[in-house]
Protein backbone atom coordinates (compact mmCIF):
# COMPACT_ATOMS: atom_id res chain seq x y z
CA UNK A 1 0.00 0.00 0.00
CA UNK A 2 1.21 3.60 -0.69
CA UNK A 3 -0.20 6.90 0.25
CA UNK A 4 1.53 8.84 -2.73
CA UNK A 5 -0.60 10.69 -5.06
CA UNK A 6 1.04 9.52 -8.21
CA UNK A 7 2.18 5.94 -8.83
CA UNK A 8 5.05 5.48 -11.22
CA UNK A 9 5.02 2.78 -13.38
CA UNK A 10 7.47 0.29 -15.09
CA UNK A 11 6.72 -1.63 -18.53
CA UNK A 12 8.56 -4.88 -18.86
CA UNK A 13 7.85 -5.50 -23.11
CA UNK A 14 7.08 -2.25 -24.64
CA UNK A 15 5.58 -4.00 -28.15
CA UNK A 16 1.91 -3.79 -29.14
CA UNK A 17 0.32 -4.79 -25.73
CA UNK A 18 2.53 -2.65 -23.74
CA UNK A 19 1.45 0.26 -25.87
CA UNK A 20 -2.04 -0.39 -25.01
CA UNK A 21 -1.60 -0.45 -21.12
CA UNK A 22 0.27 2.72 -21.49
CA UNK A 23 -2.67 4.17 -23.66
CA UNK A 24 -4.86 2.81 -20.49
CA UNK A 25 -2.48 4.22 -17.39
CA UNK A 26 -2.94 7.69 -19.52
CA UNK A 27 -6.40 7.78 -18.03
CA UNK A 28 -5.85 6.46 -15.34
CA UNK A 29 -5.73 8.94 -12.71
CA UNK A 30 -2.76 9.73 -10.66
CA UNK A 31 -1.11 6.49 -13.43
CA UNK A 32 2.39 7.84 -14.94
CA UNK A 33 4.69 5.65 -16.72
CA UNK A 34 8.20 6.68 -15.86
CA UNK A 35 9.98 3.53 -17.86
CA UNK A 36 9.74 1.10 -19.86
CA UNK A 37 12.37 -2.02 -21.38
CA UNK A 38 12.43 -4.25 -24.17
CA UNK A 39 15.51 -5.67 -25.60
CA UNK A 40 13.99 -4.48 -29.05
CA UNK A 41 15.47 -0.72 -29.49
CA UNK A 42 12.58 0.24 -31.92
CA UNK A 43 9.83 -0.91 -29.89
CA UNK A 44 11.54 0.50 -26.48
CA UNK A 45 11.97 3.80 -28.61
CA UNK A 46 8.14 3.91 -29.80
CA UNK A 47 6.87 3.16 -26.50
CA UNK A 48 9.11 5.41 -24.55
CA UNK A 49 7.85 8.30 -26.43
CA UNK A 50 4.29 6.86 -26.26
CA UNK A 51 4.43 7.36 -22.49
CA UNK A 52 5.96 11.32 -23.16
CA UNK A 53 9.33 10.11 -22.75
CA UNK A 54 9.18 7.51 -20.41
CA UNK A 55 13.16 6.44 -19.45
CA UNK A 56 14.20 3.63 -21.74
CA UNK A 57 16.20 0.49 -20.49
CA UNK A 58 17.00 -2.57 -22.63
CA UNK A 59 17.45 -4.80 -20.09
CA UNK A 60 14.10 -5.28 -17.39
CA UNK A 61 16.80 -6.10 -14.72
CA UNK A 62 18.32 -2.33 -15.37
CA UNK A 63 14.68 -0.90 -14.98
CA UNK A 64 14.15 -2.77 -11.77
CA UNK A 65 17.25 -1.17 -10.21
CA UNK A 66 16.72 2.33 -11.57
CA UNK A 67 14.15 2.98 -8.41
CA UNK A 68 11.69 4.72 -10.99
CA UNK A 69 8.94 2.67 -10.37
CA UNK A 70 6.18 1.87 -7.72
CA UNK A 71 4.67 -1.15 -9.74
CA UNK A 72 5.33 -3.13 -12.78
CA UNK A 73 3.21 -4.29 -15.71
CA UNK A 74 4.37 -7.31 -17.83
CA UNK A 75 3.93 -7.54 -21.57
CA UNK A 76 6.66 -9.62 -22.71
CA UNK A 77 6.51 -12.65 -24.70
CA UNK A 78 4.71 -15.43 -22.59
CA UNK A 79 7.64 -18.12 -22.34
CA UNK A 80 9.56 -14.71 -20.93
CA UNK A 81 7.70 -14.45 -17.76
CA UNK A 82 8.76 -16.56 -15.63
CA UNK A 83 12.49 -15.50 -15.79
CA UNK A 84 11.31 -11.86 -15.09
CA UNK A 85 9.03 -12.87 -12.12
CA UNK A 86 12.00 -14.33 -10.44
CA UNK A 87 14.34 -11.04 -10.94
CA UNK A 88 11.50 -9.98 -9.49
CA UNK A 89 10.71 -11.86 -6.64
CA UNK A 90 14.59 -11.12 -5.77
CA UNK A 91 14.89 -7.99 -6.30
CA UNK A 92 15.39 -6.24 -2.83
CA UNK A 93 12.30 -4.07 -2.83
CA UNK A 94 9.09 -6.39 -3.24
CA UNK A 95 6.87 -4.05 -6.08
CA UNK A 96 3.19 -5.07 -7.51
CA UNK A 97 2.85 -6.35 -10.75
CA UNK A 98 0.42 -6.72 -12.82
CA UNK A 99 1.47 -9.55 -15.50
CA UNK A 100 -0.04 -10.61 -18.58
CA UNK A 101 -1.77 -13.61 -19.33
CA UNK A 102 -0.40 -16.59 -19.72
CA UNK A 103 1.48 -15.83 -16.36
CA UNK A 104 3.17 -18.87 -17.85
CA UNK A 105 3.79 -21.19 -20.00
CA UNK A 106 4.41 -24.92 -19.16
CA UNK A 107 3.05 -27.36 -16.13
CA UNK A 108 6.71 -27.51 -14.50
CA UNK A 109 6.53 -23.39 -14.50
CA UNK A 110 2.83 -23.26 -13.16
CA UNK A 111 4.53 -25.45 -10.01
CA UNK A 112 7.56 -23.60 -9.69
CA UNK A 113 5.59 -20.53 -9.96
CA UNK A 114 3.12 -21.50 -7.09
CA UNK A 115 5.91 -21.19 -4.50
CA UNK A 116 8.11 -18.58 -6.07
CA UNK A 117 5.18 -16.19 -6.08
CA UNK A 118 3.64 -17.11 -2.69
CA UNK A 119 6.50 -16.16 -1.15
CA UNK A 120 6.50 -12.20 -2.56
CA UNK A 121 5.38 -9.42 -0.42
CA UNK A 122 3.25 -7.41 -2.83
CA UNK A 123 0.52 -8.10 -4.85
CA UNK A 124 0.21 -9.93 -7.96
CA UNK A 125 -2.67 -9.85 -10.66
CA UNK A 126 -2.79 -11.68 -13.55
CA UNK A 127 -4.41 -9.68 -16.80
CA UNK A 128 -7.28 -11.46 -17.67
CA UNK A 129 -9.02 -8.46 -19.68
CA UNK A 130 -12.36 -10.49 -20.49
CA UNK A 131 -13.66 -9.68 -16.89
CA UNK A 132 -13.76 -6.45 -17.48
CA UNK A 133 -15.44 -6.10 -20.75
CA UNK A 134 -18.49 -4.14 -19.48
CA UNK A 135 -21.03 -6.40 -21.58
CA UNK A 136 -19.33 -9.46 -19.86
CA UNK A 137 -19.87 -7.88 -16.53
CA UNK A 138 -23.22 -7.40 -16.64
CA UNK A 139 -23.81 -10.80 -17.48
CA UNK A 140 -21.70 -12.00 -14.76
CA UNK A 141 -23.92 -9.48 -12.74
CA UNK A 142 -27.42 -11.48 -14.21
CA UNK A 143 -25.92 -14.81 -13.06
CA UNK A 144 -25.27 -13.95 -9.65
CA UNK A 145 -28.83 -11.90 -9.31
CA UNK A 146 -30.32 -15.59 -10.26
CA UNK A 147 -31.90 -14.20 -13.64
CA UNK A 148 -30.60 -17.59 -14.74
CA UNK A 149 -31.88 -19.75 -11.59
CA UNK A 150 -29.24 -22.43 -11.39
CA UNK A 151 -26.64 -22.01 -13.67
CA UNK A 152 -25.94 -25.59 -15.54
CA UNK A 153 -23.68 -24.49 -18.70
CA UNK A 154 -22.16 -21.65 -20.01
CA UNK A 155 -20.75 -21.26 -23.67
CA UNK A 156 -18.21 -18.97 -24.95
CA UNK A 157 -17.57 -18.25 -28.51
CA UNK A 158 -14.62 -16.34 -30.03
CA UNK A 159 -15.07 -15.82 -34.40
CA UNK A 160 -12.02 -13.33 -34.58
CA UNK A 161 -9.14 -12.53 -36.84
CA UNK A 162 -5.67 -14.52 -37.27
CA UNK A 163 -2.37 -13.83 -34.64
CA UNK A 164 -1.31 -10.60 -35.52
CA UNK A 165 2.27 -10.72 -36.48
CA UNK A 166 4.41 -10.21 -33.64
CA UNK A 167 8.55 -9.02 -33.25
CA UNK A 168 10.47 -11.98 -33.55
CA UNK A 169 7.14 -14.16 -34.26
CA UNK A 170 7.18 -15.41 -30.88
CA UNK A 171 3.92 -16.10 -31.52
CA UNK A 172 3.88 -18.47 -34.02
CA UNK A 173 4.57 -21.30 -32.15
CA UNK A 174 3.69 -23.36 -29.46
CA UNK A 175 6.73 -24.17 -27.32
CA UNK A 176 6.99 -20.25 -26.60
CA UNK A 177 3.41 -19.22 -26.78
CA UNK A 178 1.95 -22.43 -24.67
CA UNK A 179 -0.19 -23.43 -27.48
CA UNK A 180 -3.33 -21.49 -28.52
CA UNK A 181 -5.69 -22.68 -25.86
CA UNK A 182 -2.99 -21.39 -23.50
CA UNK A 183 -2.22 -17.90 -25.07
CA UNK A 184 -5.41 -17.14 -26.37
CA UNK A 185 -7.94 -18.69 -24.52
CA UNK A 186 -6.30 -19.05 -20.52
CA UNK A 187 -8.67 -15.83 -19.94
CA UNK A 188 -12.04 -17.61 -21.34
CA UNK A 189 -11.02 -20.22 -18.98
CA UNK A 190 -11.00 -18.22 -15.66
CA UNK A 191 -14.08 -16.82 -16.99
CA UNK A 192 -15.59 -19.91 -17.04
CA UNK A 193 -14.60 -20.42 -13.63
CA UNK A 194 -15.57 -16.92 -12.60
CA UNK A 195 -18.99 -17.59 -13.78
CA UNK A 196 -18.71 -21.02 -12.46
CA UNK A 197 -18.26 -20.12 -9.30
CA UNK A 198 -16.91 -23.88 -9.00
CA UNK A 199 -13.41 -25.98 -9.77
CA UNK A 200 -12.76 -27.54 -12.74
CA UNK A 201 -12.92 -31.57 -13.18
CA UNK A 202 -12.06 -32.50 -16.58
CA UNK A 203 -11.11 -31.30 -20.01
CA UNK A 204 -12.17 -32.68 -23.68
CA UNK A 205 -11.04 -30.54 -27.42
CA UNK A 206 -10.72 -31.45 -30.26
CA UNK A 207 -8.95 -28.56 -32.60
CA UNK A 208 -6.86 -28.09 -35.20
CA UNK A 209 -4.44 -25.78 -37.63
CA UNK A 210 -6.20 -25.59 -40.40
CA UNK A 211 -6.37 -22.16 -42.51
CA UNK A 212 -4.00 -19.28 -41.01
CA UNK A 213 0.08 -19.36 -40.85
CA UNK A 214 0.23 -21.99 -43.39
CA UNK A 215 2.37 -20.37 -46.13
CA UNK A 216 4.82 -19.03 -43.29
CA UNK A 217 8.21 -20.69 -43.01
CA UNK A 218 10.72 -19.39 -40.12
CA UNK A 219 14.17 -21.11 -40.39
CA UNK A 220 12.26 -24.10 -42.54
CA UNK A 221 9.51 -24.37 -39.83
CA UNK A 222 5.65 -23.93 -39.99
CA UNK A 223 3.56 -22.58 -37.90
CA UNK A 224 2.27 -25.44 -35.13
CA UNK A 225 -0.81 -23.31 -33.13
CA UNK A 226 -3.90 -24.14 -33.65
CA UNK A 227 -6.77 -22.01 -35.28
CA UNK A 228 -9.32 -23.91 -34.12
CA UNK A 229 -10.83 -25.24 -31.62
CA UNK A 230 -13.90 -26.80 -29.49
CA UNK A 231 -13.47 -26.73 -25.34
CA UNK A 232 -15.34 -28.58 -22.91
CA UNK A 233 -14.75 -28.16 -19.93
CA UNK A 234 -16.70 -30.43 -16.46
CA UNK A 235 -17.53 -28.75 -12.82
CA UNK A 236 -17.65 -30.44 -9.88
CA UNK A 237 -20.87 -29.18 -9.86
CA UNK A 238 -21.91 -31.04 -13.12
CA UNK A 239 -22.02 -27.28 -14.54
CA UNK A 240 -20.67 -27.45 -18.05
CA UNK A 241 -18.89 -24.86 -20.06
CA UNK A 242 -17.85 -24.66 -23.91
CA UNK A 243 -15.34 -22.71 -25.66
CA UNK A 244 -16.41 -22.75 -29.63
CA UNK A 245 -12.75 -20.87 -30.72
CA UNK A 246 -12.22 -19.94 -34.76
CA UNK A 247 -9.05 -17.37 -35.15
CA UNK A 248 -9.78 -17.20 -39.35
CA UNK A 249 -13.92 -15.79 -38.70
CA UNK A 250 -12.63 -12.01 -39.10
CA UNK A 251 -16.12 -11.15 -41.03
CA UNK A 252 -18.22 -11.81 -38.05
CA UNK A 253 -20.15 -8.81 -36.73
CA UNK A 254 -19.80 -10.22 -33.17
CA UNK A 255 -15.97 -11.23 -32.15
CA UNK A 256 -17.70 -12.62 -28.88
CA UNK A 257 -20.85 -14.56 -27.83
CA UNK A 258 -21.44 -15.66 -24.18
CA UNK A 259 -24.67 -17.45 -22.96
CA UNK A 260 -25.20 -18.62 -19.42
CA UNK A 261 -28.37 -20.84 -19.21
CA UNK A 262 -29.97 -21.87 -16.35
CA UNK A 263 -33.21 -23.45 -14.79
CA UNK A 264 -34.99 -20.24 -14.98
CA UNK A 265 -34.13 -18.66 -18.40
CA UNK A 266 -30.47 -17.38 -20.46
CA UNK A 267 -28.90 -14.27 -20.43
CA UNK A 268 -26.18 -13.36 -23.50
CA UNK A 269 -23.66 -10.75 -24.13
CA UNK A 270 -22.71 -9.82 -27.79
CA UNK A 271 -19.16 -8.22 -27.67
CA UNK A 272 -17.72 -6.68 -31.15
CA UNK A 273 -13.98 -7.07 -32.41
CA UNK A 274 -11.92 -3.63 -32.42
CA UNK A 275 -13.11 -1.05 -34.08
CA UNK A 276 -9.27 -0.72 -36.48
CA UNK A 277 -10.06 -3.99 -37.64
CA UNK A 278 -13.79 -3.51 -38.81
CA UNK A 279 -14.67 -1.34 -42.09
CA UNK A 280 -15.19 2.12 -41.45
CA UNK A 281 -13.14 1.67 -38.21
CA UNK A 282 -16.08 2.82 -36.31
CA UNK A 283 -16.71 1.77 -32.48
CA UNK A 284 -19.64 -0.92 -32.18
CA UNK A 285 -21.58 -1.13 -29.41
CA UNK A 286 -22.15 -4.78 -27.36
CA UNK A 287 -25.19 -6.18 -26.33
CA UNK A 288 -27.12 -7.83 -23.66
CA UNK A 289 -29.88 -10.71 -24.43
CA UNK A 290 -31.90 -11.94 -21.31
CA UNK A 291 -33.92 -14.76 -22.51
CA UNK A 292 -36.61 -16.06 -19.57
CA UNK A 293 -38.07 -19.40 -19.99
CA UNK A 294 -41.43 -18.27 -18.80
CA UNK A 295 -43.14 -15.88 -19.50
CA UNK A 296 -41.05 -16.25 -22.91
CA UNK A 297 -40.59 -12.58 -23.74
CA UNK A 298 -36.62 -11.86 -24.72
CA UNK A 299 -35.59 -7.98 -23.67
CA UNK A 300 -32.17 -7.12 -25.61
CA UNK A 301 -30.47 -3.91 -24.27
CA UNK A 302 -27.46 -1.90 -25.56
CA UNK A 303 -24.21 -1.66 -23.25
CA UNK A 304 -22.35 1.61 -24.21
CA UNK A 305 -18.71 2.57 -23.52
CA UNK A 306 -17.30 5.48 -23.36
CA UNK A 307 -15.73 5.96 -26.90
CA UNK A 308 -12.10 7.18 -25.17
CA UNK A 309 -11.78 3.88 -23.31
CA UNK A 310 -12.79 2.02 -26.01
CA UNK A 311 -10.00 3.93 -28.21
CA UNK A 312 -7.43 3.20 -25.71
CA UNK A 313 -7.05 -0.44 -26.47
CA UNK A 314 -8.38 -3.65 -28.59
CA UNK A 315 -10.27 -5.14 -25.52
CA UNK A 316 -13.64 -3.20 -25.75
CA UNK A 317 -12.12 -0.97 -22.74
CA UNK A 318 -11.35 -3.68 -20.53
CA UNK A 319 -7.57 -2.92 -20.10
CA UNK A 320 -8.73 0.35 -18.45
CA UNK A 321 -11.10 -0.93 -16.06
CA UNK A 322 -8.79 -3.58 -14.78
CA UNK A 323 -5.50 -1.05 -14.48
CA UNK A 324 -8.18 1.28 -12.48
CA UNK A 325 -8.37 -2.17 -10.07
CA UNK A 326 -5.06 -2.78 -10.00
CA UNK A 327 -4.34 0.64 -9.20
CA UNK A 328 -6.49 0.77 -6.66
CA UNK A 329 -4.40 -2.04 -4.86
CA UNK A 330 -1.22 -0.63 -5.30
CA UNK A 331 -2.88 2.70 -3.79
CA UNK A 332 -4.78 1.12 -0.72
CA UNK A 333 -3.91 -2.20 -0.53
CA UNK A 334 -6.38 -5.39 -0.26
CA UNK A 335 -6.71 -8.30 -2.16
CA UNK A 336 -6.25 -8.43 -6.01
CA UNK A 337 -9.53 -9.48 -8.20
CA UNK A 338 -7.38 -12.42 -10.48
CA UNK A 339 -4.83 -14.32 -8.00
CA UNK A 340 -1.77 -15.67 -9.04
CA UNK A 341 -3.46 -19.19 -8.44
CA UNK A 342 -6.65 -17.91 -10.83
CA UNK A 343 -3.87 -17.51 -13.38
CA UNK A 344 -2.31 -20.69 -12.64
CA UNK A 345 -5.23 -22.53 -12.77
CA UNK A 346 -6.23 -20.88 -16.46
CA UNK A 347 -2.62 -21.85 -17.31
CA UNK A 348 -3.52 -25.81 -16.91
CA UNK A 349 -6.91 -25.82 -18.40
CA UNK A 350 -5.62 -24.33 -21.73
CA UNK A 351 -2.58 -27.16 -21.65
CA UNK A 352 -4.85 -29.75 -20.21
CA UNK A 353 -6.99 -28.80 -23.33
CA UNK A 354 -3.73 -28.77 -25.28
CA UNK A 355 -2.93 -32.49 -24.22
CA UNK A 356 -6.50 -33.37 -24.66
CA UNK A 357 -6.20 -32.98 -28.68
CA UNK A 358 -2.65 -34.30 -28.85
CA UNK A 359 -3.57 -37.22 -27.29
CA UNK A 360 -7.36 -37.84 -28.27
CA UNK A 361 -9.26 -38.07 -24.81
CA UNK A 362 -10.69 -36.40 -21.95
CA UNK A 363 -7.82 -34.79 -19.43
CA UNK A 364 -8.77 -35.22 -15.55
CA UNK A 365 -7.14 -32.46 -13.69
Amino acid sequence: MMSAETVRYGLIGAGMMGREHIRNLALVPGAVVTAVSDPDTEQRTLSAAAAGGARAFASHQDLLASGLVDALVIASPNDTHMAILGDIFAAPRALPVLVEKPVCTTTADCERLAVSGAAHKAPIWVAMEYRYMPPVAELISEVRAGTVGQLRMFAIREHRFPFLAKVGDWNRFSERTGGTLVEKCCHFFDLMRLVAQDEPVRVYASGAADVNHKDERYDGRVPDILDNAFVIVDFRSGIRALLDLCMFAEGSYWQEELAATGSAGKVEAFVPGPARFWPGGGERASEILVSPRAPKNPQRRTVHVDETILKAGDHHGSTYYQHMGFNRVVREGGAVDVSLADGLTAVRIGLAAEQSIREGRAITL
